[in-house]
């Protein structure tokens, strides 16, 4: 790894999962599950944990819940695994207030979301996430992710944001490849892949990590990946893609990820409910077939490889 990307695992994590939070029936937090699903996911191979982004049904979460699902987090995940807790809004002052609150509960770094649904510009933008950097001393990776936002990151927005000392990695789920290597390029910034599909092209490129929501079944393979990338030996990078991939298919194409992420912890048996909050319904009986066929016929199914390791 590049003195950067090493940096960033020091931050972050490399292999890193977008935790979903796992619920009671009644929309209580399942504190159980929770520990249960961090302890599984450090089981894996995970390094670093997504508390309360997009898969871990952020925008339902209030401050309190937050601090006690990082507390939980921390107790299965231990006090090596990095936990990025996603703090950022379309409100400023709010996402100023949640960082200060995460960060004296014990954080590893911050995940700040482009604002959505207010349009700002990119000056707007730039100062939201600078205001959000300059509330703690913790690192923040920015989170670009247009298709839920509506608003993209400028490569000239990234790059202005990349000279504050403390935002110091992209997750990218806009799919731009060319524009993550340009600016890794003219930065030295790390990116890290926010979509599950690219993770071989992104990786490729110079990608630090990963962000992945299929990760909660198969962040040991990612892992692998990684390791293959860093020894330059495509086929087998390829390979572990290709073996990865109908897993990808189901978590990712079936229904969002936070839905489908608890549906595969439930059919494991981590979880006991894959109960998620309105306005997220349960996956349809349909829809788990899809996902519990992925997984009977993954190629080593995820118990077969936890008693393995």
């Amino acid at each position: 790894m590049t003195p950067t990307a090493s940096s960033a695992r020091a931050a972050f994590g490399r292999n890193t999962v977008a935790m979903p939070t796992p619920m009671n029936p009644d929309g209580s937090l399942d504190e159980l599950g929770i520990v249960e699903v961090a302890k599984h996911l450090v089981a894996l191979g995970c390094d670093g944990i997504i508390v309360a982004g997009t898969t871990g049904e952020a925008p339902t979460l209030d401050v309190d819940e937050l601090v006690r699902l990082l507390q939980l987090v921390r107790e299965g995940a231990g006090p090596d695994t990095k936990l990025t807790v996603g703090v950022g809004t379309n409100h400023t002052a709010k996402s100023v207030h949640t960082a200060q609150v995460i960060a004296a509960a014990g954080a590893d770094a911050l995940l700040v979301v482009t604002p959505y649904y207010s349009k700002p510009t990119q000056a707007g933008v730039i100062a939201h996430i600078v205001a959000i950097a300059d509330a703690t001393e913790l690192p923040v990776m920015v989170y670009d992710i247009p298709g839920r936002t509506g608003l993209p990151l400028a490569y000239e927005t990234i790059v202005e944001l990349a000279r504050h000392p403390r935002i110091a990695a992209v997750k990218d789920a806009k799919g731009d490849l060319f524009e993550a290597m340009s600016v890794m390029a003219a930065t030295g910034i790390s990116y890290y892949c926010g979509i599950d599909e690219l993770n071989l092209p992104y990786l490729a490129a110079g990608a630090s990590g990963v962000v992945s929501v299929v990760g909660a079944v198969s962040a040991d393979r990612n892992l692998a990946l990684m390791e293959a990338i860093d020894v330059g030996d495509l086929a087998a990078a390829r390979a572990i893609n290709d073996e990865v991939r109908p897993l990808t298919l189901a978590l990712m194409k079936t229904a969002p990820g936070a839905v489908t992420a608890k549906a595969a912890l439930r059919e494991i048996g981590v979880i006991g409910h894959a109960a998620v909050r309105s306005p997220m319904l349960e996956l349809a009986d349909a829809d788990v077939a899809v996902v519990r066929e992925a997984l009977i016929n993954d190629g080593q199914p995820v118990r077969d490889r936890l008693l393995a390791v």
